[in-house]
This record gives C-alpha cells, sequence and structure tokens, in this order.
C-alpha cells in the first residue's frame, strides 16, 4: 500500500499539471505515465546492468553508445529549456521505438505526442517524480517491498483519475477485481482476455492471481481485504514459463487509443513485458477472437448502445444495449469449457424485454451458470450507484442449479466517501463458501449463500435477481396481554401526576 507521503507527491504531481495548463485528464495521465515509464526504463536497465556484473551473465542495454544521453539520470540535470528540448526531440522519439516494429507498444505509440511545452512544468515533474521513487526506495529498504510499489504507484494515480469520474467510465475497484480472479481462478497457460479493458486493471488482477498461486506460503499474506496476495512468483523456475505468463497469456481491447496506451504502461509496469492490448470495438463487425480464450473477465460498459449497422453478425440477440450484447459478445469468445466472471448492472438479471430474457436463457442453456453474487449499489460509487452483480460462468454444458451470494459489504462504506472499515466485508466470506459450495449440505434461504435449481429460474420467467429467490425471516414478536399493558401505562400515569403534584409544592 501506498503511504500518505506517496499519496501527496501524486496529488502535488497532477496540481501542476492542471495549473500548467494541461487540464485534461486523460491527456494529463498520457503525460505523467511517459515520465514514469522513462524513469522506470533508466532504474531497470542500471538494475539488469548491476545484476550482469554480479553474475557475469551479458546483458546489453538498450541506453549503450549515443543512447546514454537519453537515460533519465541523464537528462534530468538539465536546466529547463534544455532538458524540454531534449526530451522533445531524443528522448520521447527513442521511447516511441521501444519493442519490435510488430509490437502492440511500438504500434500504439505510433500517434502518441508529447505535449508538456513549458519548461518550468516538465522540471517540477521531475523532480516529483524522484521524489516518488526515492521514497518507494526507503519503503523497499524497511523491508515493505513485498508488493511492485511503482505499479501501486501507477493504479493509485489512476484511480485518482476515475473516482472523481474524470473519465466518464467505471473504474473496476482492485478489491472487486481481485474477489473475480479468486472465483474464476485463472491459470498458467490460460489465454486471458478483456474485451473491454480500459486500463488493464482484470488482466492486472489476472496476472497477479496467477503470480500469487506460485508464491510459496511463508511469502504470501492476507491483505487489507481479507485476501491471499504474493508476487514473488518463487515457484515460477522455468524461464520458458516466464516468457509464456508475459507475452502470450494476457489479450485485451478497448475503443480508445489513448486507453490502450495507457492500459499498455499500466501493465509493463508491473513486468509484463509484451501485454497484447489493442483498439478494436469488440462488438463490432471488426471483431473476430470467437472461441478462443480460456479465460474471460470484464466489466463492461453499462447502459451504453451501438449502431445497429455497426454490430458483429456473430451476435445473436436483437437489442443494441451494450450490457446485453456484451453477454453475448463474452459467450461468444470463450473456447467450450472457457471460463468467465462479469460484472452487469442489475436490470440485466430481471429485465422483461426479449432481449433480456434471451441473454439469461444464452447463460442457463448455452452455459454452465455457476454463480451471481449481487452487490451493494456503493460498491461503484461516488461515480454511479447502479446495483450490480457478478456472473460465473462456464462455457458449454447446462445449468442444473445456481449458487447465489448477498453481498451487504465489500469492507468500504457505501457513501460518496468509500472509506475503509475493519475486516474485508463478505469478500473472505464469499472466496471461502464459494470454495466449499459443493460440500454445502444446507440451503438456507434466508442466509446471505444458497442455491437455486434450474428449473425454478425457468418458472419465474428466467429471473436471475437474488431477492426473487431470498427468503427473509421474520422473528414472531410476542406482546403482553392488552390488560397488562393498560395497567402499567395507569402506573405510569400515576408516577407522572404524583411527581408533577411534588415539583409544584416544592416550587411555592
Amino acid at each position: 500500500m501506498l503511504n500518505a507521503t506517496l499519496k501527496s507527491s501524486i496529488s502535488r504531481l497532477w496540481d501542476k499539471f492542471w495549473s500548467g495548463g494541461i487540464a485534461n485528464p486523460l491527456t494529463a495521465i498520457e503525460q505523467i505515465s511517459y515520465l514514469l515509464f522513462m524513469k522506470r526504463l533508466d532504474e531497470l536497465d542500471i538494475k539488469k546492468k548491476n545484476d550482469s556484473e554480479f553474475t557475469g551473465e551479458p546483458y546489453e542495454s538498450i541506453f549503450e553508445g549515443a543512447n546514454e544521453k537519453l537515460r533519465w539520470s541523464h537528462f534530468r540535470q538539465m536546466e529547463g529549456g534544455e532538458m524540454l528540448s531534449h526530451v522533445q526531440n531524443m528522448v520521447f522519439p527513442f521511447l516511441k521505438t521501444l519493442g519490435t516494429e510488430e509490437s502492440h507498444f511500438a504500434k500504439h505509440m505510433g500517434n502518441a505526442v508529447f505535449i508538456i511545452s513549458k519548461p518550468s512544468l516538465l522540471v517540477e515533474a521531475v523532480n516529483i517524480i524522484d521524489e516518488i521513487f526515492e521514497e518507494i526506495s526507503r519503503q523497499q529498504s524497511e523491508g515493505q517491498g513485498f508488493q511492485d510499489t511503482q505499479g501501486d504507484l501507477y493504479e493509485f494515480l489512476l484511480s485518482e483519475i476515475t473516482s472523481a469520474g474524470k473519465l466518464g467510465q467505471f473504474r473496476t475497484p482492485r478489491h472487486i477485481i481481485q474477489l473475480i480472479c479468486e472465483l474464476v481462478d485463472p491459470k498458467l497457460g490460460d489465454t486471458i482476455c478483456d474485451p473491454a479493458c480500459g486500463t488493464g486493471g482484470f488482466l492486472l488482477g489476472a496476472y497477479q492471481h496467477i503470480i500469487t498461486a506460485h508464491t510459496s506460503k511463508q511469502h504470501r499474506i492476507t491483505d487489507e481485504n481479507g485476501l491471499t496476495r504474493g508476487l514473488l512468483g518463487d515457484k515460477l523456475t522455468s524461464e520458458k514459463q516466464w516468457k509464456h505468463l508475459k507475452e502470450n497469456t494476457f489479450y485485451g481491447y478497448d475503443m480508445d487509443e489513448s486507453m490502450v496506451r495507457i492500459g499498455l504502461m499500466n501493465l509493463m509496469m508491473h513486468g509484463i513485458s509484451s501485454p497484447n492490448i489493442e483498439q478494436k470495438d469488440t462488438l463490432s463487425k471488426k471483431y473476430n477472437e470467437d472461441s478462443h480464450f480460456d479465460v474471460i473477465m470484464a466489466n463492461p460498459p453499462f447502459k451504453g448502445s451501438i449502431d445497429k449497422g455497426d454490430i458483429n453478425e456473430t451476435l445473436s440477440l436483437n437489442t443494441i444495449k451494450t450490457e446485453l450484447l456484451f453477454v453475448n459478445r463474452i459467450i461468444n469468445s470463450l473456447k467450450i469449457g472457457g471460463r468467465a466472471g462479469m460484472i452487469v448492472p442489475d436490470g440485466v438479471l430481471f429485465g422483461s424485454s426479449n432481449a433480456h430474457k434471451q441473454a439469461r436463457q444464452m447463460l442457463l442453456n448455452d452455459c454452465e451458470l455457476q454463480g451471481i453474487v449481487s452487490m451493494p449499489s456503493g460498491v461503484f460509487k461516488p461515480y454511479a450507484g447502479v446495483s450490480t452483480a457478478i456472473l460465473i460462468f462456464i462455457k458449454g454444458g447446462e445449468t442444473e442449479k445456481v449458487w447465489f451470494y448477498d453481498m451487504e459489504s465489500d469492507g468500504f462504506s457505501l457513501d460518496d466517501k468509500r472509506t475503509k472499515i475493519n475486516g474485508g466485508g463478505d469478500l473472505p466470506n464469499i472466496v471461502e463458501k464459494w470454495k466449499n459450495r459443493k460440500k454445502q449440505t444446507e440451503n438456507d434461504r434466508g442466509s446471505k449463500f444458497f442455491w437455486v435449481d434450474k428449473k425454478e429460474i425457468e418458472k419465474n420467467d428466467f429471473d436471475l435477481s437474488v431477492n426473487r429467490y431470498k427468503e427473509t425471516k421474520y422473528e414472531e414478536v410476542k406482546y403482553e396481554n392488552p390488560k397488562v399493558i393498560l395497567g402499567k401505562i395507569e402506573k405510569l400515569e400515576e408516577e407522572i401526576v404524583a411527581g408533577l403534584r411534588d415539583l409544584r409544592i416544592s416550587k411555592l
């Protein structure tokens, strides 16, 4: 977790950009990302060179020869005007050439522009970023380096933007991503996709989940949300496995090229060297990745729509509502036996239109709909109060019964402040009950979790809302005999009258 010093530095960095004339949040995060990336490249290269000298294994630096002057540690010593010219004309063009010509990073960086035009802004930003990395180094020297703190820094930057709604879209809270990863359980060797990836949060969550699974127990911790976390990956001993994990595992798509660049840098900041993120509308005719992925996790756009003429012909639902089309898209994109975890607005679960019913029939008849976790409406505050649910399903087979869990708390207050409360709310309990659901002997509809047979769901017009099936327990209240109650009231009246009489006498 980031301490108060780091959070304060990030706030100062934002303030400098806004006061420096870069007020558009998406533009600002892109420019900050470029600077962080420059700093990160220099640090990583120096570390690899030192490791090479220690082990004797060869290492070819990306900053060899003339490129030595492109290091952060070189240009940060320059005076403002010289530094700006050097970064604009030398460093940033070099940054755009990193990776192979075929890499997604090089492809999407082709249109990137470095727009910081004030020397004072660049100098201030460079100084603050240096302070940030010095604080990270200090934390790690004190034994707090069990997480990729530099990656946490980047995630905090992203959360600062979206928590205020500045991007106009939902960013899935990190602990909800962790929960979905626990439920879907992506594994080493899976191909993992998010068809509406935004900043790449689900792909990063899947990566960290896999690393945790391959971290020895003594190096794992229980985090503030009550979930297990360990990012050492010491049980992954094969270079071939690491290469496959970082280069051939994660695939993401987003309509906005700026978001694609941010997502690429987010994953690369966390150590995923070659993420496969592309600019593409996965609901459109340009997308052709059906029956392709082992795992899909996503929080698709809510309440959007698409031009009917642009909808991919393989999507059979007769609707333009994106929240329904993405159900169709995710099912189509999975291999047979592929697993999915997706967030949907509650309306998908009980909507009465033909398209709503058809979407639910797809989940029950074309898939094994394993579970539904209903979430409280405050999970996406402060920028949306919509009620949502998590769907967990496997493509192929048929549903026999569905496991429901009615989440009451996600570990944060459900108001706009979203203050952390003690423990992880229901999250640890959801994971525990999910993993042991098949051993569940009792089926109390009045508890937070229970099973519902598919036949019952069909009788209820394929309604999948938890409130349709959850039973509310009423405790019988026994009242005293009315004569006894009246006697008590009369006695109280007598005491009141006597008290008033004594008060009147004492005042005379």
